[in-house]
């Protein structure tokens, strides 16, 4: 029973990992099949779609998505602080690894937040 436990987290992140991926190229299938249907049926390409889906560019950062990332990891912060403070009714010295722990995706959030602001005026 005790090894179930790593074995669920390990578990967890090759989910993470592979999920997202999957669905990509399921995603990725049915355009193709789709275009396969529509060229079958004798319909014709414009060069931009076929420029479009060849290349694989992804959307620039923009301040807003920068803002959106930071107000999450803002609030992963505050959960792990609320975990500390609740695990401190019961076991007081949880509450400053706790804190300690909050403190990264708190600073990466105020980091994103700031980044946003930044960029704001540059677009």
């Amino acid at each position: 029973m005790e090894i179930l436990i790593p074995i669920t987290m390990f578990a967890m992140i090759a989910a993470i990992v592979i999920a997202p991926r999957w669905f990509k190229s399921q995603e990725r299938q049915k355009l193709q099949e789709t275009l396969r249907a529509s060229i079958e049926k004798g319909a014709t390409l414009p060069p931009e779609v076929i420029e479009a889906l060849t290349s694989d560019v992804k959307a620039p950062p923009s301040p807003y998505k920068d803002l959106r990332s930071g107000i999450v990891w803002l609030g992963v912060a505050v959960g792990f602080a609320a975990l500390g403070f609740a695990v401190s009714f019961e076991e007081p010295d949880a509450f400053y690894p706790l804190i300690g722990i909050a403190a990264f995706p708190g600073f990466i959030g105020l980091a994103l937040i700031a980044l946003s602001f930044v960029t704001r005026g540059k677009n």
